[in-house]
């Protein structure tokens, strides 16, 4: 019985060295309006983007002050109705945990219409 507890805890020990605790995803972070920056747009090719790559990604959490790892990357694309700019956003969000959907970016599907920066 004493050699069980004892190799539980050394498998414990090992488990709890070899973890990082800071381990987050990486997404690339950019803006394009009409084509402007063509490392963003589509079709996206991750070949010399490494300057937009944000590592660790980091978000905001509703109710809660500073940045937290993101739980994922996600990218907004879309075509102005007043003159028929595109633009295209990548980025990265987290999953804040709140019980109603319709605050939480990530886990909506998101077809239609949207606002940006009031158009």
């Amino acid at each position: 019985m004493h050699k069980q507890f004892l190799l539980f805890g050394i498998l414990i020990f090992v488990l709890a060295t070899n973890l990082d605790p800071g381990v987050a995803i990486e997404c690339f972070k950019c803006v394009s309006l009409n084509g402007n920056y063509k490392a963003c747009d589509d079709p996206f090719h991750n070949n010399y983007t490494l300057e937009i790559l944000e590592s660790p990604c980091l978000g905001g959490r509703k109710g809660r002050n500073g940045l937290f790892p993101a739980t994922a990357c996600i990218k907004l694309s879309g075509v102005y109705d007043d003159n028929g700019d595109t633009i295209t956003i990548r980025g990265c969000a987290l999953d804040s945990g709140t019980l109603t959907t319709d605050t939480e970016i990530i886990r909506m599907s998101h077809c239609g219409g949207f606002y940006f920066e009031d158009r």
